[in-house]
């Protein structure tokens, strides 16, 4: 009867969190992967129309695009803000005057909201009087100002835009990871002569791998569902040239003014939706396999 009540406390409190995931996260997916099978517009009759989404899907070259776009701004960002992130981690982990400042500073862009860094960086990078272009053609350091965000530098720049605020998240993680390593294996290695990048690339890096896999899946995750950003700074322009595989299902999923008329496509959107997320499951699967492989290995 004690085991009995003492199961019952446990679901009692376990149901609250139970009921809010299924009907706000497995209800609205299976919601959405019912109208993946249906030409449906949100306005009018729902018309089954079996797998013709899947087909149209296939031949569809802007998604196609957008998930170029999405594996290259992904890949970049990654690229670039996990090795600075464990830099930034290493130096601020020393003994460094004001160093709780600096992590505080470097952390601030995680704690704010992803379109109101995108509108700072929209003032930045805006072609005609923005504060950057301002400043090189008064140094003289550009002759004319440059479009940040046209079709030659556009993905540059949300990808810089998406590397600053994501940078101190991850340095966070680093620094967490950097203070569980014994101060006794850095000492040992200066008695047996060992340098600064010796330490680091033979203690600090392998020291810091389950850290190290963790950060990285979060950060294919986080990259490859990122579109807010880049929603505020070019609406996935121009051209095309960052549209990214959830901003495209957002644009379809949700009224989006086209002159006077709205276009909104439910069933496509939906169908559209199931596939990214199959992209995005495949290519954490890879990664979570290689891993594996590697912990075996070594």
């Amino acid at each position: 009867m004690k085991q009995w009540r003492t199961h019952m406390e446990n679901y009692g409190f376990v149901f609250p969190s139970l009921l809010l995931t299924l009907v706000l996260g497995i209800y609205p997916i299976l919601w959405a992967m019912r109208y993946m099978f249906y030409d449906y517009n949100g306005y009018g009759a729902e018309t089954f129309n079996g797998l013709d989404n899947f087909v149209r899907l296939w031949k569809d070259d802007l998604f196609w695009d957008s998930v170029v776009n999405t594996i290259i701004y992904a890949g970049a960002k990654i690229a670039i803000t996990i090795p600075l992130s464990l830099v930034l981690a290493v130096i601020l982990n020393r003994g460094l005057r004001g160093r709780h400042i600096l992590r505080a500073i470097y952390f601030m862009p995680t704690v704010i909201s992803t379109a109101v860094i995108a509108v700072v960086f929209f003032i930045i990078f805006n072609s005609y009087n923005g504060l950057l272009n301002q400043f090189l053609l008064k140094y003289h350091l550009i002759s004319e100002s440059i479009d940040w965000l046209g079709p030659k530098y556009a993905m540059l720049t949300v990808i810089i835009v998406a590397v600053w605020g994501a940078i101190g998240n991850y340095m966070l993680l680093f620094l967490a990871g950097l203070q569980g390593i014994s101060e006794d294996l850095y000492e040992s290695a200066s008695i047996d002569g060992a340098g600064t990048l010796q330490k680091f690339w033979r203690i600090t890096v392998p020291m810091l791998g389950p850290v190290m896999q963790m950060i990285i899946m979060l950060a294919i995750t986080v990259s490859l569902k990122g579109y807010e950003s880049i929603m505020v700074l070019t609406e996935g322009g121009p051209v095309g040239k960052t549209e990214v595989m959830y901003l495209y299902v957002y644009k379809l999923l949700f009224p989006v003014s086209t002159g006077s008329v709205l276009t909104q496509e439910i069933g496509y959107g939906s169908a559209v939706g199931f596939a990214t997320a199959v992209i995005v499951g495949i290519i954490t699967g890879i990664y979570f396999y290689m891993s594996k492989r590697l912990n075996q290995v070594y």
